[in-house]
């Protein structure tokens, strides 16, 4: 085939390419380096010819023209299914909408109830055999543009072709309209310094994985702390099954630790959905072997995770109250994040044969007025529970790692309140006496 021809046969200017929206369509902007940032442009300087075109995305770090150019809302409305920082000041300010999800039905959402006429994604260059990677966004790109109606790439050569099943990539028979992008450096996620807290908490986390565990690291501080600790330790042959791949992950490959050749599914393989980081760490991922992206059908799904033997999750959240429950997501109704594969991976590494599913958080925090508040608390008011108390397994701060697996509500207030800062264990305490989840034989 010439699949040059067709690719000049398709290709368009962003202005032309975007003329296909109309009023009332649902167009789709993938996720994090997914994010087509010249049709997103082209898009927004059709604002006052188009009414009330509905837009989604995930994890985009900004700015997105569409909703910068249009304050009121009456041309473009953005609805995202995972905050970012910027998405996240966005629907404080009332200029987007969070539609709650579990990234791994993102594709039977689409397959079944959701109508999307107009797919833009960011993609890699397209290689001899005809094919663009969706590289960064792949674990929910192909299934969005499988079900639209009309399927735009915008080129990136700088986009890292990450192999792997078939959702990865998109042929050039399955798309509609090429745009050029100019080839711009991707977006790097900055690789937060751990704290002295991250790193204690990274700490206590660390005697609780083995040789040859498969690792899913969740985002931030401290999963990156986590990542630079197992660098320096003496553990080996480590695996990757993971929803994000960040740079936690290559300072242990760095470092000699992350061999993949321990692992029970997928032997000698590192798999990810989806991954944000540096360009050192996208120029790594890119036609390495040693890696492979699936669907975050696949990679999310708990049967798949409990595959992997020694399979260890650590994630992140926001808060806790005494009966266990685990809020990642927001703060009040706040929304910060999002649910994305935390429940997920927390049932599926507990259900591996020796896994381990643990969930970390600063003991407390402190607030723009200087004020510090426990994120252990007595018991959640309009908090949006990621984990039911059901399913929480180990739960870390600095002054602490306990396993709330099976405990009574009393024994559970006892273990989270040896974990919270001293200054709020004596309210915390009479906080679980008013609830009735306290023993006096408790009290130390």
């Amino acid at each position: 085939m010439d699949y040059l021809n067709e690719y000049s046969s398709k290709l368009c200017s962003a202005e032309d390419a975007v003329k296909c929206v109309k009023d009332g369509d649902w167009v789709e902007y993938t996720t994090n380096l997914g994010f087509p940032v010249v049709l997103d442009l082209a898009l927004s300087k059709r604002r006052d010819e188009l009414h009330r075109v509905k837009i989604r995305g995930d994890l985009i770090f900004g700015p997105i023209q569409v909703v910068e150019c249009d304050p009121t809302q009456e041309h473009f409305v953005y609805n995202t299914w995972h905050c970012s920082a910027y998405e996240r000041k966005l629907c404080d300010r009332g200029l987007a909408f969070f539609e709650p999800m579990v990234f791994r039905n993102l594709g039977w959402y689409y397959k079944n109830f959701l109508r999307s006429n107009v797919f833009m994604g960011t993609v890699s260059g397209m290689d001899s055999e005809g094919y663009f990677y969706f590289g960064s966004s792949l674990g929910v790109s192909k299934c969005i543009a499988d079900n639209s109606d009309t399927v735009i790439v915008e080129v990136n050569r700088n986009m890292p072709r990450i192999k792997g099943s078939e959702a990865v990539r998109i042929h050039i028979s399955e798309v509609d309209m090429i745009v050029e992008s100019g080839d711009p450096p991707l977006y790097e996620m900055p690789n937060p310094a751990p704290t002295e807290t991250d790193i204690k908490i990274a700490n206590l986390v660390l005697p609780h994985i083995c040789d040859g565990a498969t690792l899913q690291l969740g985002i931030g501080g401290m999963p990156n702390a986590l990542g630079e600790l197992i660098a320096d330790s003496d553990l080996k042959n480590l695996g990757m099954h993971t929803e994000l791949c960040s740079d936690g992950y290559l300072a242990m490959f760095k470092a000699g630790k992350l061999t993949n050749a321990k692992k029970s599914l997928h032997p000698g393989v590192g798999v990810l959905g989806i991954a944000i980081g540096s360009h050192e760490m996208n120029q790594w991922l890119s036609d390495n072997p040693g890696f492979a992206g699936y669907p975050l059908s696949y990679v999310n799904d708990p049967y798949i995770i409990a595959q992997n033997d020694n399979m260890i999750s650590i994630n992140s959240c926001i808060s806790a109250d005494l009966y266990g429950q685990v809020s990642s997501e927001s703060s009040g109704t706040r929304q910060i994040s999002g649910t994305g594969g935390q429940l997920d991976f927390v049932t599926g590494a507990s259900m591996s044969r020796g896994g381990k599913a643990i969930i970390c958080m600063t003991s407390s925090f402190i607030d723009r007025s200087g004020n510090m508040h426990s994120r252990i608390v007595p018991s959640f008011s309009g908090d949006i529970v990621t984990t039911p108390r059901s399913q929480v397994y180990y739960l870390a701060t600095e002054y602490g790692i306990v396993n709330l697996a099976g405990l009574t509500t009393w024994e559970r207030a006892d273990a989270l309140i040896s974990i919270a800062h001293p200054d709020f264990r004596d309210e915390l305490i009479k906080a679980a006496e008013a609830q009735r989840i306290w023993l006096p034989s408790n009290k130390r």
